[in-house]
């Protein structure tokens, strides 16, 4: 099998696994979750557009902001605001969260 059949099988196998995550979590209660407690900083869509110095979430990955939000609420992770957010959310929440924002359109860019 050649490297570029290989790459392939392995991206379609990792956006498979990825749209199974984001399937089973709910997606409107997320949206709901961030409404109450994450959009006065990072936006209803998480594009931070009401405070530009804070992360951009839309778009990113699930898995990654499940994992900063359990760091967060452990507190592998420092940000006292943001550990203090995080108490308050169950791991239905945060799976909830990180699914809506991954729906969202990114307004991620490269700089290089």
């Amino acid at each position: 099998m050649t490297m570029t059949k290989r790459m392939l099988i392995a991206v379609a196998a990792l956006a498979i696994f990825v749209s199974g995550n984001v399937a089973a979590a709910d997606i409107e209660a997320g949206k709901k979750k961030v409404q109450e407690v994450c959009a006065a900083c990072h936006g209803i869509d998480g594009a931070a557009p009401i405070m530009p110095e804070y992360p951009k979430l839309s778009g990113q990955y699930p898995d990654y902001l499940q994992k900063a939000l359990r760091d967060y609420k452990s507190g592998a992770r420092k940000n006292p605001i943001m550990a203090g957010f995080a108490q308050g959310l169950t791991d239905k929440d945060i799976e909830n969260v990180a699914a809506y924002f991954s729906t969202q359109p990114s307004v991620l860019a490269t700089m290089h």
